[in-house]
């Protein structure tokens, strides 16, 4: 693993409600790094606020407190478009139900990302190809996400947020919605790409099989950091 921290998350709460009596303080001063190359697990029960803190890394949601930043860039000062062309540049994303594009076939909905960001057919091709491969779906190109099974789906998932090789990949219980035997292949298929691209994965999870893959355990408990364990 590089030393180099990519993702800083710097003393940042995020507080909900507007009233002093109600509100809750979903997180509360978290500092956390990310280094290139990590397979991070962010754990916790459900309210320990994991969830929100993968929100405010990935832009989609704002700190009430503190600062996040992404190779030195602060992402929380960021809005609208800017934020928008950033997130997409750099941050790839990979959600439980996996959020494919129905009407677009496989290789359609990897390339998507790659056509916002105006790269060339030939390229977007060659690069779809190569992905579809490292992801075990050769031949099922053509096929809209109706004709893929749930796990073929999140691999065609896995394989849109990295074809572009954005710094970091955020997965929000990725493995929820499939069966043991296909979550644990797909999460040995993440693992394998982490490896061989050092492609940096922060996951916010509920499942065993994740947290046992893992070679970085975050837990979180009533909005901060209780532990950071390295394997």
């Amino acid at each position: 693993m590089n030393s180099e921290a990519i993702f800083h998350v710097s003393k940042v709460s995020k507080i909900f409600g507007d009233d002093i009596e109600t509100q809750v303080r979903a997180l509360d001063k978290v500092d956390l790094k990310i280094h290139k190359g990590d397979f991070a697990a962010l754990v916790g029960p459900s309210g320990s606020g994991k969830s929100t803190l993968l929100n405010i890394m990935s832009g989609l949601d704002d700190p009430s407190e503190g600062d996040v930043y992404l190779n030195g860039k602060d992402i929380s000062e960021l809005s609208g478009n800017v934020l928008a062309d950033f997130r997409r540049d750099h941050i790839g994303f990979i959600f439980q139900a996996y959020n494919l594009i129905p009407v677009l076939t496989a290789e359609e909905n990897i390339e998507y990302v790659m056509q916002l960001q105006g790269v060339s057919a030939a390229e977007r091709k060659k690069k779809v190809q190569e992905v579809l491969k490292d992801v075990g779906l050769e031949g099922k190109e053509k096929r809209f996400p109706n004709q893929l099974s749930g796990g073929q789906q999140q691999r065609v998932a896995v394989a849109r947020a990295i074809v572009s090789r954005p710094e970091i990949i955020l997965a929000d219980e990725p493995t929820a919605n499939l069966d043991s035997k296909t979550g644990t292949n797909l999460v040995e298929l993440m693992k394998e790409l982490n490896e061989k691209y050092q492609i940096t994965f922060i996951f916010s999870t509920h499942d065993p099989i994740i947290m046992e893959r893992a070679k970085r355990l975050i837990r979180l408990k009533d909005g901060a950091i209780e532990s950071d364990e390295k394997k």
